[in-house]
């Protein structure tokens, strides 16, 4: 474990959390290297000499920290947007080596993702095929395209995360498919590489994984009866960690089970959540207790605008005491912050032993945080990133 106790007090690996807090203040983001490392390679190796790419999901957590450290062990990089291709560009990654996924491409976006080289752009709908095949048209380059369908599975996530039903924004029926990739066929502007899907985030179960591959690979056979040929094939991401008490998707089995269906079929990962999310935790300073009749109160430093998933999700995060050795009062104690929105929270019945000035860690927060703002707190050091 990355972050754990020696003699009451937590640790990032080996540098105590209280000496960060003190050089760099609070709110704090911590984010463990060696962790993100061995999260990455449990991926990479499970494929062993299969042709495979795994593609870090940077709506994770873009941190320019964390994408280069991922760079530096050879990842490839699953963007939504130019400015995520801007920042792995920046951290030292390879365009060649990004996918470009997302439903509302712009015209400049693709155009600036042609240019680059990016690996695939993951095609959403019939409008953005036409604006692909516009744009590359216009700047003389072929554009490698993968059309993601939806197989309607039901991810059994948070509604809002899921994203492989019929009513949700993403990719197109799987009905419709084949007469896209045929128009894509049919293009000089529009080169065919991929068939894509991702069904949600946060999945805790291996089934519907494999209820999506079977719906995609009836459909790869359908393509190449018509002489549609496809070089690769990018199931997503979308598996979970444990927050409290999820069970949680082993990696080698999961990609065994995949393996075992696709013959020697290039695979496309995009993990995000699954790298970073238990390599990172959030640290927010108790400023006041406050107790009613009904209620305790632990207004603390760290807001919704800095940790947005307790209240937008009403996500669980464990949170541990800094300094266990502190002592205080015994109570279940909503952790609350100073925005003025009573969403503003960070946990609810918690039961702590608090004390005014102590800190708190919210654990596996490495995800979907406010990882990569530019503020005063923003530092590198050498063996953690935090902001």
């Amino acid at each position: 474990m990355s972050f754990s106790y020696q003699n009451q007090i937590l640790f990032a690996e080996s540098v105590a959390v209280t000496d960060l807090v003190a050089a760099y203040g609070s709110p704090l983001y911590i984010y463990s290297r060696l962790e993100i490392e061995q999260n990455y390679q449990k991926f990479d190796s499970a494929f062993g000499k299969h042709p495979h790419l795994i593609c870090y999901a940077v709506k994770a957590n873009s941190n320019l920290a964390v994408l280069n450290t991922l760079a530096n062990l050879g990842s490839g990089f699953d963007i939504v947007s130019e400015g995520e291709l801007q920042r792995v560009l920046a951290a030292g990654g390879k365009a060649e080596n990004c996918v470009f996924s997302g439903v509302a491409k712009t015209a400049q976006a693709i155009k600036f993702a042609l240019e680059k080289n990016v690996r695939c752009l993951n095609v959403e709908s019939a409008a953005e095929l036409d604006r692909i095949e516009a744009v590359a048209r216009s700047s003389g380059i072929s554009a490698p395209i993968s059309i993601r369908v939806n197989p309607n599975v039901d991810a059994k996530t948070h509604p809002y995360i899921s994203t492989g039903l019929q009513e949700n924004k993403f990719g197109v029926e799987i009905e419709a498919a084949i007469a896209l990739y045929q128009r894509a066929q049919d293009s000089k502007f529009l080169q065919v590489q991929g068939l894509d899907c991702h069904i949600g985030s946060q999945i805790t179960e291996v089934s519907p994984f494999l209820d999506a591959l079977d719906k995609l690979l009836i459909l790869l056979e359908k393509l190449k009866a018509k002489g549609i040929q496809i070089t690769h094939l990018d199931l997503g991401g979308g598996i979970g960690i444990q927050y409290e008490n999820e069970q949680t998707i082993e990696i080698k089995a999961y990609v065994d089970s995949v393996l075992s269906k696709v013959g020697e079929l290039e695979i496309i990962l995009e993990p995000g959540r699954a790298i970073v999310g238990n390599a990172g935790i959030f640290v927010t300073k108790v400023e006041f207790l406050k107790q009613n009749s009904k209620h305790s109160f632990a207004i603390v430093d760290g807001a919704m605008n800095d940790f947005l998933r307790p209240s937008f999700y009403n996500a669980y995060h464990q949170i541990l005491p800094v300094n266990q050795a502190s002592s205080g009062i015994q109570a279940n104690w909503d952790i609350v912050g100073p925005v003025c929105e009573t969403s503003d929270f960070l946990a609810k019945n918690r039961n702590l032993n608090l004390a005014q000035g102590d800190f708190l860690a919210l654990m596996a927060a490495g995800a979907y945080g406010k990882s990569h703002r530019m503020h005063q707190n923003i530092k590198i050091i050498p063996m953690f990133f935090e902001c």
